[in-house]
């Protein structure tokens, strides 16, 4: 007899649908798993080995061999061990066969038959219901799976609550979905003192979803203030939660079954490398600008990332996408993100203060700015030079306006971006792009004469002009103005890079 278990294999966040087939035949005893399973899976013999054994059964004296079909796409992960035991446990009559047969199994076993939590499992509900299937996953992640919609979900804590909740001994309750996670609270932007120019350019790449590099010495605020943008966007939309959370899911950090309510904020430290940021390894997981997604990366100290790491990050910054690729595998994430970076105008971060700078000014300078490539920096829709705060900045009264009512203004200019790009499949106006950007963003004439001889004197390339374009856009939506004019323009081009002459 051959027993068959539905479960499925992640590639990105695509589940893709697996068989597990598993045949007790007679023959000298043996314990075969063949389908390309990788450690974790060939590993998942002497787990369901000694998880019967707790339970109390056995493995007959014959020949077992488990197929994870398709046989050419590569199993990974440990979330195989369940629907290989319930297929062991079907092919000796333990179970009804026909039973299992309606549901997608996932989850790792421990070695005293408990269930317990593997990546992915909102991906596999999802999946699941697509299919018309129910899911069996872990007790600890059934709120999760619970998220998928109208799907049945059975969530034991044990493979014996199991086995006896198919044998009507004891009915496992379905679980409830998860909460939202809860908001949390970061720095207030009435916290900066001065910096009025940067705190208005975070409140712009807050309104249109545009990229942002402060440049400044040490101390004048500018972590503080990255941290501040996050409280400044608007909440996650439901499907934007969803979509945010098949990442967390994914990457095993979706906790106790919580949806994401609050957009990321990433800060990997400059030592990261190209995998950890933009995904890959040895089993391909999504790295820090997909965790990221629908949120903000930050990279601080940006020059002392590796030139090759920050270049890598070309692709994801004007597709919205990470695609990795293996010799036996291509995997694409999303990475729509908004990318914040601050760097030091020299190494000693003193630049243009003669009391300060090191002895190598201007030269040290030049050198350090080279270690970011142009295009990267023309990726980057605003540029602001942080002043250093002084004594006089500091003992300043707090300002009159925090994150509270620019968030306030953030929200009414996303709120015209959601109007304006219904049905259009972006949801930003650093998204837009081709005819659609020439339909919404084309200044008035005094605001296209002053672009066009801005375009010249700057040496923009087309892709500054069309971020100049995309911003002045985002200016007039926080300004209410249906019209992209002159001001606006103008504001826009203030924090464009200017390209350094030969």
């Amino acid at each position: 007899m051959v027993a068959h278990v539905a479960t499925v294999a992640f590639l990105g966040l695509e589940a893709r649908a697996v068989e597990v087939q598993v045949q007790v035949a007679a023959g000298l005893p043996a314990f075969v798993v063949v389908g390309l399973p990788d450690k974790a899976v060939a590993e998942s013999r002497e787990r369901v080995r000694a998880t019967l054994a707790a339970i109390g059964l056995a493995l007959p004296p014959k020949r077992i061999t488990v197929n994870l079909s398709p046989a050419d796409l590569p199993k990974e992960g440990s979330h195989y061990d369940l629907p290989i035991a319930l297929g062991l446990l079907a092919a000796m009559g333990a179970v009804d066969a026909e039973t299992i047969a309606g549901y997608a199994v996932v989850g790792e076993l421990g070695l005293d038959g408990r269930l317990t939590p593997s990546p992915g499992v909102l991906l596999a509900a999802i999946h699941a219901s697509s299919r018309g299937l129910g899911l069996i996953c872990p007790a600890q992640q059934g709120p999760e799976a619970a998220w998928a919609g109208d799907i049945e979900v059975i969530a034991p804590p044990d493979l014996l609550s199991l086995i006896n909740h198919f044998k009507g001994n004891a009915i496992l309750s379905p679980p409830q979905a998860g909460e939202m996670e809860p908001m949390g609270k970061g720095p207030d932007l009435a916290q900066v003192k001065g910096q009025e120019t940067a705190k208005r350019a975070l409140e712009i790449a807050a309104a249109g979803g545009h990229n942002l590099l402060m440049s400044g010495p040490p101390g004048a605020g500018k972590s503080l203030m990255a941290a501040c943008l996050p409280g400044i966007l608007p909440e996650l939309t439901p499907s934007e939660a969803l979509e945010v959370s098949m990442v967390a899911s994914v990457a095993g950090s979706l906790l106790d079954g919580r949806l994401m309510r609050e957009r990321p904020f990433r800060a990997p430290h400059h030592s990261a490398s190209m995998a950890a940021l933009v995904g890959g390894g040895l089993k391909v997981k999504p790295g820090e600008v997909s965790l990221a997604h629908l949120g903000v990366l930050f990279l601080d100290e940006l020059p002392e990332f590796q030139r090759a790491v920050l270049d890598s990050l070309r692709q994801p910054l004007e597709t919205g996408t990470v695609s990795v690729a293996r010799a036996n595998a291509h995997v694409t994430f999303p990475a729509r993100v908004q990318l914040v970076a601050a760097m030091n105008p020299c190494r000693c971060g003193h630049l243009g203060d003669p009391a300060l700078a090191c002895s190598r000014a201007p030269k040290c300078a030049l050198d350090y700015q080279a270690k970011v490539s142009g295009p990267l920096l023309d990726r980057i829709d605003l540029h602001v030079e942080v002043q250093a705060v002084t004594a006089a900045d500091l003992v300043l009264p707090p300002p009159a306006e925090g994150s509270t009512e620019v968030a306030a203004r953030v929200r009414a200019a996303r709120n015209i971006q959601t109007v304006r790009f219904e049905g259009q499949g972006i949801r930003t106006n650093a998204e837009a792009d081709g005819e659609l950007l020439d339909a919404i963003a084309t200044p008035d004439d005094a605001g296209r004469k002053l672009l066009a001889q801005a375009a010249e004197a700057m040496r923009l390339s087309a892709r500054g002009y069309h971020r100049v374009l995309r911003v002045a856009r985002t200016i007039a939506d926080l300004a209410s103005s249906e019209t992209v004019s002159r001001i606006h323009v103008a504001e826009a081009l203030s924090y464009r890079r200017q390209a350094p002459r030969n």
